[in-house]
């Protein structure tokens, strides 16, 4: 892990889910815990999310790098997750958003913060959405 993502985690946290930096005033932080799909440990990043009634849904946009980020494979190999969102920590699971439902998505993320259309524009791949619902107890 970066020593930028653990001090986001350490920040978000101590913080009630609040992060400054780059995230500054930003409410929609989420930190995702995924099991590594080659190492099988529990790795987890920081995470903006667009809120989409019970569920919230996550972009793997990697800042608009030609690879997906890890935690893409670790969701294609293992769907199950933990998400901590402010100070509620829940067991999710993601499913992959395809077709227009996707571009529906992505284009909603892109008013929210308009840096992710900057990342569809530097990467020639179609940047995965994800959606993740809280599992049923």
């Amino acid at each position: 892990m970066s020593d930028f993502n653990a001090s986001v985690i350490e920040e978000f946290r101590a913080n009630d889910g609040r992060v400054g930096g780059p995230f500054e005033g930003r409410t929609n932080m989420v930190l995702i815990t995924t099991t590594g799909a080659k190492s099988g440990r529990a790795i987890t990043n920081p995470l903006v999310f667009l809120p989409d009634g019970d569920r919230i849904v996550i972009f793997a946009s990697h800042g608009g790098s030609d690879k997906n980020p890890a935690w893409y494979y670790n969701l294609r190999a293992d769907p199950e997750l933990t998400v901590e969102v402010g100070t509620e920590t829940y067991r999710a699971k993601a499913e992959l958003v395809t077709g227009p439902e996707r571009d529906e998505l992505y284009a909603r993320m892109v008013e929210l913060m308009p840096q992710f259309g900057d990342y569809e524009v530097k990467t020639d791949r179609l940047i995965p959405v994800f959606a993740v619902y809280r599992s049923q107890a």
